[in-house]
């Protein structure tokens, strides 16, 4: 935790640490506001509200299938601090465009042939722009930091991360749509003047030939990541993780309107405990570990998450109360018997993820040669997002299939299991490492 406080106040990360919180705060902003209006506001259909989550999510995450091996080789062929600055330029042009569909939307535009084309057209560039800064986030820590200071580091961003989700999820819910419009635009140009403070990250690899193919680089990425064991064993787990998440992502404003019948306000509370939970999750590992990046708490944390989705199943099953017309507001919500138990499971539940994940994404960047640290990543966020595109898929099938959304609850558990499994393998592989190898 010392370690933690300390890196905040160096420029070696804090810029960095802020552009990074700024792109999340964004991303969600502006993808909870479009959502939230569409769901609240445009449809009455609970399988219609699932099938645009389902599109909206495996829209944002679809670059990063299609993009992610020639990030990689770019963050790790050209100046990494660079490429952010241009990726935060585009963020501005690609935020305006958004901001226009959902200008076009508030103002009663329709909605199928304008509006929101204009709004998927903008989560996808969105979705682009974070394929190619994802894989320098973490990569470029271990150029800026001391080896101790690198799991702390990667704490720090993933929970600044999950802060600024949490703070988008807010904003996104609460605010007035023109004040989202607004908002978006700021923060990009806001999020462009502090990564112009991002100290100098050069090219660590011989090789400059990037390879902008993305099928034969995909290909590439992928036998590099499967040729080292513990890389391996990280990105599979962490993959399986963010299917866990993308899943829930899909169903949870449903049946929060659905299910708990509760109004957007309280969607929005409910997702910021999950957000806060992770940035817990993602601090306390780093005093547990005492900096020390081992996966060894790693499969217990995800059973232990699986443990309370199956009691947030059970919670949501008792909850059983009948329509009375209007929505509960988060005052009314919170006045429920079980309105405090199910929020405080939902914080416990991210809370566990953020403990299973962060270790795993230290290995990344410290388990290969410095100047192949944004591939390392960039595997994992192409074979994360392939699971993710999938997991969004099938979550956004099972309402038109008539399945009950409680019931898809159930989904997540089998994957938690895949998780644990990993998670174990990967710590057995770390005993057979030779001390001069940690």
């Amino acid at each position: 935790m010392t370690t933690s406080t300390h890196l905040m106040r160096q420029r070696r990360f804090l810029p960095l640490f802020l552009t990074q919180l700024l792109n999340a705060l964004n991303d969600n902003l502006y993808k909870n506001a479009m959502v939230l209006f569409v769901v609240y506001q445009v449809y009455d259909s609970p399988e219609m509200e699932t099938l645009i989550s389902g599109v909206a999510t495996a829209l944002f995450v679809l670059p990063f299938v299609l993009f992610s091996a020639t990030a990689g080789q770019l963050a790790d062929m050209r100046d990494k601090t660079k490429i952010i600055r241009w990726i935060k330029f585009a963020e501005i042009l690609i935020m305006s465009v958004g901001a226009t569909g959902l200008l076009l939307a508030a103002r009663g535009a329709q909605i199928e042939s304008l509006a929101l084309p204009l709004m998927f057209t903008a989560l996808f560039a969105m979705g682009v722009h974070s394929t190619f800064f994802g894989p320098i986030k973490y990569a470029i820590l271990p150029q800026h930091l001391q080896k101790d200071e690198v799991l702390a580091g990667t704490g720090l961003v993933e929970a600044g991360t999950y802060v600024a989700i949490l703070v988008g999820m807010m904003l996104g819910g609460a605010m007035p749509i023109m004040w989202s419009i607004v908002g978006v635009i700021v923060i990009a140009l806001v999020g462009y003047a502090t990564c112009r403070f991002v100290p100098p990250a050069p090219t660590q690899c011989e090789d400059t030939k990037v390879d902008w193919n993305p099928f034969r680089a995909s290909k590439d990425l992928i036998a590099f990541s499967m040729a080292n064991l513990e890389l391996r064993y990280s990105v599979l787990a962490i993959s399986y993780f963010w299917a866990i998440a993308a899943i829930l992502s899909v169903q949870f404003i449903p049946l929060a309107k659905n299910v708990l019948l509760a109004d957007k306000q309280v969607a929005a509370v409910l997702l910021v405990a999950f957000s806060a939970g992770i940035a817990i999750g993602s601090v306390s590992i780093n005093a547990l570990l005492k900096g020390d990046i081992s996966a060894r708490y790693s499969a217990r944390s995800v059973m232990v998450l699986a443990a309370l989705l199956v009691v947030f199943y059970a919670l949501c099953r008792m909850w059983n109360l009948q329509p009375q017309g209007e929505l509960f507001t988060v005052w009314e919500f919170l006045a429920q018997p079980l309105a405090l138990a199910l929020t405080a499971n939902l914080l416990f539940i991210a809370i566990a993820g953020g403990m299973f994940v962060v270790p795993l994404y230290a290995f990344l960047t410290t388990r290969v040669d410095p100047s192949e640290a944004s591939r390392s990543v960039a595997a994992n966020n192409f074979i994360s997002s392939v699971f993710m595109v999938v997991g969004a898929g099938i979550a956004g099938a099972l309402g038109p299939l008539g399945i009950p959304l409680q019931e898809q609850l159930l989904l997540s558990l089998v994957l938690c299991f895949f998780s644990a499994s990993l998670a174990r393998k990967l710590h057995a592989t770390e005993a057979l490492r030779t001390p001069d190898a940690l």
